[in-house]
């Protein structure tokens, strides 16, 4: 294990497209770095049977999810030649067409941050604990499952 420490990964509601911009400004320093793979997750205004997703409350079990995290980046970091990891998710409520994860991957070449990012994002969405809460138009609610 390297020296790193855990990263809180939450942010109470929306992730501002603002914040995503200067994430990515940051960067422009880092002149070894060739490529940068970005995942944005959005949430959607899924029409079921129950009725439309008009938003999701997400809640997590968070002390958990930043360690499970942090040993996901480790496994990352041990196994891509990335430079940069960044990963963000919403807590409580957003709204159908806003931003709930940011995942930002940066390497030397493409192909590997490409890879990384995938990774963390498939692992994330399978190992963390973090649930949504999908409230729909008549303020009903279902619980989202991840497909």
């Amino acid at each position: 294990m390297s020296e790193r420490k855990p990263k809180n990964i939450f942010h109470q509601g929306p992730i501002p497209a603002t914040f995503i911009a200067e994430s990515i400004q940051k960067h422009s320093t880092q002149i070894g770095i060739g490529g940068h793979s970005i995942f944005l997750g959005q949430v959607r205004a899924d029409v079921g049977e129950n009725g439309k997703v008009k938003a999701i409350d997400f809640t997590a079990f968070e002390e958990m999810a930043i360690e499970k995290m942090h040993s996901i980046r480790e496994d990352i970091f041990s196994k891509y030649p990335i430079t940069c990891m960044h990963v963000h998710h919403s807590l409580g409520e957003v709204l159908a067409g806003e931003i709930c994860l940011f995942v930002f991957s940066s390497s030397a070449h493409r192909k590997e941050a490409m890879e990384a990012c995938n990774e963390i994002v498939e692992r994330l969405k399978a190992e963390l604990p973090i649930w949504g809460r999908e409230i729909l138009e008549d303020d009903s609610h279902q619980w989202k499952v991840n497909k």
